[in-house]
């Protein structure tokens, strides 16, 4: 009973996640992907950063931490956020949750060439079908915009934004610095917020960005609190009861609660082989995660 609980608490946290592409869809109309990454980012820092004071005995960073968390709150906050809200101003939040659900397969690509690490065959496979799901997201399922190179520019930003964050993923495995989650999060979060503050700010003096209706804020205060602290909180919660590859797995239904969500708030009409792509990927995803990799 105790396993199936945090089961039911992983499977909400990914459904607060999927929210984050309504959301984020939802908010690219009213603001730019500047001022939207200043107030998500700045939003959460104010409230994740009191609560680590509080939760952590030694709160203060060292050189070493903070040195780390530069380095992850520019390429896994700034930057993905920056190519995430981007993406969402061309492409629909369901082709962007499709191609953001290959972040397992890009992060062990990039740890064989900053990790060194080993790849079976096998592995090799999974990723090749991976890609074939991505790519024929990208091109929705289009082979002459492959001849063309004629991309949808939404699609390729977000595919940036993958490469981005499952960079931050091998970041942090590679450092050897000894930091809590909480801490390395919290800090992380206030660097990306310390970074983009001065375009924020000269974004929203020069071109009035902040002046836009009441209700447009919501999507920001959903993406501050619900994804990034309590989805977060969640998540690193179950990691310690269930192990992170059988959280990991669950981390698969983001696309599949982001699809059934556009619908319903955004109204999206998403191509039907797009739905077999998604599948491809998914299930390469799972297959590849199942493969053990040689010490």
């Amino acid at each position: 009973m105790n396993k199936f609980k945090y089961y039911m608490l992983m499977v909400f946290a990914t459904l607060l996640f999927a929210g984050a592409f309504i959301a984020g869809k939802l908010g690219s109309g009213s603001f730019s992907p500047v001022v939207m990454t200043f107030l998500r980012i700045g939003l959460a820092t104010l409230i994740i950063f009191p609560i680590m004071i509080l939760k952590e005995k030694k709160f203060k960073a060292s050189k070493e931490e903070l040195f780390l968390a530069l380095k992850l709150g520019f390429v896994g906050m700034t930057c993905y956020h920056l190519f995430f809200f981007s993406a969402l101003k061309y492409t629909t939040a369901s082709s962007a949750s499709v191609i953001n659900a290959s972040m397992p397969i890009l992060t062990a690509i990039i740890a064989t060439f900053m990790l060194k690490e080993k790849l079976p065959f096998k592995k090799m496979i999974f990723i090749g079908s991976a890609f074939v799901g991505v790519v024929l997201t990208i091109i929705n399922w289009d082979i002459n915009s492959l001849i063309n190179m004629d991309f949808n520019k939404g699609d390729i930003l977000m595919l940036c934004g993958t490469l981005s964050w499952s960079t931050y993923g091998v970041l942090i495995k590679k450092s050897k610095v000894e930091i809590s989650s909480l801490k390395l999060m919290s800090y992380s979060l206030l660097i990306c917020t310390v970074i983009i503050s001065p375009f924020a700010i000269r974004e929203i003096l020069l071109y009035n960005s902040l002046n836009v209706p009441l209700g447009d804020y919501y999507s920001i205060v959903y993406m501050a609190i619900f994804p990034t602290v309590i989805g977060y909180t969640i998540q690193q919660a179950c990691i310690k009861k269930m192990g992170p590859s059988t959280a990991a797995l669950f981390i698969n239904l983001v696309p599949v609660f982001s699809i059934i969500l556009s619908v319903i708030f955004l109204n999206e009409i998403m191509n039907p082989l797009t739905y077999v792509s998604g599948l491809i990927i998914i299930v390469s995803v799972v297959l590849f995660t199942k493969v053990r990799t040689p010490n």
